[in-house]
């Protein structure tokens, strides 16, 4: 989730005092905390030795400055003082952080300190922190626990600061960034939430039929910031349909996809939800040239090896980061503008850990190219588990399927 400072307007302090307010009542602050008494000693300025025995603040250094450099008012005085009594655990506070943070900005707008460089920094240094917390609860199966059962707004809170996170590079090993992705999967979940920064407005101009359908959802072209996309939607088959399930499905797609960023896989945009009242629609760029069998078709095999290598790349890619495709086939494989190819379609896939398989008990996917052992397991003394040595099998039927069309009769 991203904040533009740009994008904030001015605040009257009272308003900002009405936001604050809010917040404290939902924490529970007794009103008597709103701001500091004449006897009271003084709680600046707020450093990282600070001690802090019942409440956490994440937004320290941004609070400490914003304190010296205006508190024109005692409301000003009473908006930071509150804001500093902000939790009494890390994961409550990576929740509020969210209020905190839009309260500061607006606070740092109305006093004309948006843009400054010791302010920016300030922010900088308390995101770091935030970084820092995260990492302490993903390490942690005990300090994972609470965050699991959030549900609403706070799981929605949580989400958006994992992802934010993420998205300014301030988890600094591939193992940080591995388990920030995974909790952000179990909560979206187990709380039925995404990221707000997964989601895009304003896609027009959508077809009003679909032009291909898959095996579980139909392809719609619209448009999206003056260019041509494709609109994934699930089929719903049924009035009963297990519409929670379906839309897991997408969701589970959306979080493995948007992760992917390699030359050889299609483009994740967004998750549109404006298309389809009530239900969800995955958002890439448009492949105007179609499938690879298409292209095979039309142009000959001319220039099958190279889109091989080009496949197999895109595959290497999944897997260089623990991601099992699932579903590689022709139809699963466009070409791009460039005349390219691309591995497409993530339903199925699944990630998996350095030492373990994913075992699922959904045998989804397309017989003729799934490898023997996801056929008949019992047969091969193994539980069903796509796997990469899975994907390399249907790797092998590809490089057959281009060559031939082995399928077809």
């Amino acid at each position: 989730m991203q904040f533009n400072q740009n994008s904030i307007q001015p605040t009257p302090t009272s308003a900002l005092m009405s936001v604050v307010d809010t917040q404290g009542t939902n924490l529970g602050l007794d009103s008597s905390l709103a701001s500091p008494t004449s006897g009271s000693a003084d709680v600046w300025p707020l450093t990282r030795e600070t001690p802090r025995s019942a409440h956490i603040t994440i937004y320290e250094s941004s609070i400490a400055f914003l304190r010296e450099a205006c508190c024109r008012t005692d409301q000003d005085t009473s908006i930071l003082h509150q804001l500093s009594l902000i939790a009494d655990d890390i994961v409550s506070a990576i929740i509020e952080s969210v209020h905190c943070r839009r309260v500061l900005l607006q606070l740092s707008s109305e006093i004309g300190l948006a843009n400054n460089s010791d302010w920016r920094n300030a922010l900088q240094l308390d995101e770091r922190r935030i970084a820092t917390h995260l990492e302490t609860i993903f390490s942690s199966k005990s300090a994972e626990g609470p965050v699991l059962v959030l549900k609403g707004e706070s799981a929605q809170c949580f989400l958006d600061v994992v992802q934010d996170t993420l998205n300014r590079g301030l988890l600094i090993t591939p193992e940080q960034s591995r388990r920030a992705r995974r909790i952000i999967r179990k909560l979206s979940e187990a709380s039925d939430s995404l990221p707000s920064s997964l989601f895009v407005t304003a896609v027009s101009g959508r077809d009003p039929h679909p032009l291909f359908a898959g095996g579980y959802g139909d392809i719609y072209r619209a448009e999206y910031k003056n260019k041509t996309v494709a609109l994934k939607h699930m089929r719903y088959f049924t009035q009963t349909s297990d519409l929670r399930g379906i839309r897991l499905k997408l969701c589970r797609e959306a979080l493995v996809w948007k992760d992917l960023h390699h030359s050889n896989i299609l483009t994740f945009i967004g998750i549109d939800r404006e298309s389809f009242p009530g239900s969800l629609c995955l958002v890439s760029p448009w492949m105007e040239h179609g499938t690879v069998l298409k292209y095979l078709n039309d142009h000959g095999l001319e220039n099958v090896d190279k889109l091989l290598f080009e496949i197999a790349q895109g595959l290497e890619y999944l897997h260089s980061h623990n991601v099992v495709h699932g579903d590689l086939r022709g139809t699963n494989i466009l070409i791009k503008d460039d005349w390219s190819a691309c591995l497409a379609d993530f339903g199925l896939s699944v990630i998996v850990s350095a030492t373990a398989s994913v075992h699922t008990s959904t045998r989804a996917g397309s017989p003729y190219w799934m490898a023997p052992e996801l056929i008949d397991p019992a047969r091969f003394g193994c539980r069903y588990a796509r796997t990469p040595a899975s994907d390399v099998y249907a790797f092998g039927c590809v490089c057959l399927e281009v060559g031939s069309f082995p399928f077809m009769a």
